[in-house]
């Protein structure tokens, strides 16, 4: 390490520190993680790099140290990711013992910063060899970082049909006013100062498998030697009289978000679907739009995945705030005047006043493109890959919420799981496969969504739990639930219950069970065992 812009900090007695023990200091008036595990030191940047967790609340398990919040996992001696979602590494910093005291030696700009980007290749020109990655979300985006990162010097192109570099797309629904600038993953400087071109508003219509080739709703076509299909998913279309009115809005982009924002604020607001994305626009919304409505076909929302309980949570939580809930219901038809939306008819009768209509009943692979080949797809159309990403054809991979791939930690059942952080990590696994680096999928899926400022936490795949069990209280607020099913724990959610949905996916992924009777009992030795 450079001395000449380096600082040395004494930052504790050696015998303070526990083994296992997350400890946060101070060298030079930023804070830093000074972390002891197997009786070694090593110091980190002490926030997530994904949203700013304090990471001295996490999961330590070995030298992988998982975020409480959204379950990022950093190696502690390199600060290197080993889990998404995140896209920067943790700045690491050197760490002595001498005399029984401990010191730390940071260079000032990593202290200033909270984050490090890992090094890159640079862009090699007589390197024609093309990875070609159809679509512009966060698995593109990480699929060619990691190419870069793993020392890939051809060329990477991103086509998306979108007119924006990648960005945050989980932010539409949870935080609608949000500028474009501060959701974009990566800025356009960014893309161009490690050789990787993005090509925007530019729409794949079919690909030539045989001749390495995808062609382009403007008649362009570009030849490539490895192909990651990243195309995403798009909302499922209303099907009923009065659907094509004008204020009946989708959410798939900023510019929808910045349009639903406009229409419902201090109007009235129909929304469809009690899932994750009508549920997150109703809880934005309740503050500024003047009503609100949400119709939805199970008995509480989130049902299908977090069950009634959590469900019912999330219901009483947005009642609280004057939206009304319709539930065991459908829409039958929209009405209007003069083309806009005026009311929403249920299949009851009953009919709800609308200014705007917010459509959340679910999303369809985007895998049209492909009738014409050889890919496999499952009966919904999502494209059929293995734990290397990989398709049934060769020299093409996808990624992300266009995929049914095998979940191996939950019995290996296959399964299209639309969460940010796994298609991350699709990204990143399908890069290294790209290069022939031969690594298989191993993590367990995660996810959260957020109302009202309360965030709900979610690890493990639970479709077709048969039972639960609840530590804390639902009606307070504090719980967590673990959903069973054959006696064993295959999923997990919480409520301001932190960290433990972290610790319950580290027990996990080490590939050890949790019994029923674990998760009912008050020992908690099984929760040291990540």
């Amino acid at each position: 390490m450079d001395t000449e812009d380096s600082i040395t900090e004494q930052v504790c007695q050696e015998s303070e520190v526990q083994d296992g023990e997350l400890r946060e200091v101070e060298v030079a008036g930023h804070k830093v993680l000074l972390v002891r595990s197997k009786m070694e030191f090593s110091a980190v940047g002490s926030k997530c790099t994904h949203a700013g967790a304090s990471l001295s609340k996490g999961v330590l398990a070995g030298n992988r140290l998982r975020c409480p919040w959204h379950g990022a996992c950093f190696n502690i001696r390199t600060g290197d990711i080993e889990e998404y979602p995140t896209l920067d590494c943790l700045p690491c910093f050197k760490v002595r013992v001498e005399d029984g005291k401990v010191f730390i030696t940071a260079k000032k700009k990593d202290l200033e910063s909270d984050r490090r980007l890992k090094a890159m290749s640079e862009r090699c020109r007589s390197n024609e060899n093309t990875m070609l990655l159809l679509g512009g979300g966060t698995a593109a985006l990480v699929c060619a970082e990691t190419l870069r990162q793993e020392g890939f010097t051809g060329r990477i192109i991103m086509v998306t049909k979108e007119k924006h570099v990648p960005y945050d797309r989980t932010q539409l629904s949870k935080a609608m006013d949000k500028t474009l600038e501060s959701i974009y993953l990566r800025q356009q400087d960014f893309f161009e100062a490690h050789g990787v071109e993005v090509w925007t508003e530019k729409e794949v219509v079919s690909v030539d498998t045989q001749g390495q080739k995808a062609h382009f709703q403007d008649g362009a076509f570009q030849r490539y030697d490895q192909l990651l299909i990243a195309t995403g998913s798009s909302p499922r279309q209303l099907q009923c009289p009065g659907s094509d009115l004008e204020n009946v809005c989708s959410l798939q982009t900023p510019e929808d978000a910045k349009r639903i924002l406009h229409l419902a604020t201090g109007k009235r607001v129909v929304i469809l679907g009690a899932s994750f994305i009508g549920m997150e626009v109703a809880a934005f919304l309740s503050d500024k739009a003047s009503t609100i409505c949400v119709v939805g076909r199970g008995e509480f929302p989130f049902q299908a995945v977090l069950g009634p309980q959590v469900g019912g949570v999330a219901m009483k939580m947005l009642q609280n705030k004057r939206v009304k809930f319709y539930m065991k219901a459908e829409i039958s038809e929209l009405r209007g005047e003069n083309r806009k939306v005026t009311e929403a008819v249920l299949a009851s009768g009953e009919t709800l006043p609308a200014d705007v209509v917010v459509v959340g009943i679910g999303v369809t692979s985007n895998s049209g493109f492909l009738k014409d080949t050889s890919i496999a797809l499952d009966r919904r159309g999502a494209i059929l890959v293995d734990l290397f990403m990989q398709t049934n054809v060769p020299r093409v991979f996808a990624a992300g919420d266009v995929t049914s791939f095998p979940v191996t930690l939950f019995g290996g059942t296959t399964a299209t799981i639309r969460h940010w952080q796994m298609a991350q990590a699709h990204g990143h696994i399908a890069a290294l496969n790209m290069l022939k680096k031969q690594k298989a999928l191993h993590t367990v899926p995660f996810f959260w969504t957020s109302l009202l400022g309360k965030s709900i936490r979610y690890a493990g795949y639970g479709k077709g739990y048969t039972d639960t069990v609840v530590k804390g209280n639902l009606e307070q607020l504090k719980f967590l639930v673990f959903y069973i099913k054959d006696d064993y724990v295959i999923a997990v959610a919480s409520l301001n219950f932190d960290p433990m949905v972290s610790l319950v996916a580290e027990v996990m992924y080490s590939g050890r069970q949790i019994s029923k009777a674990e998760a009912q009992s008050s020992d908690i030795t099984w929760m040291k065992q990540a």
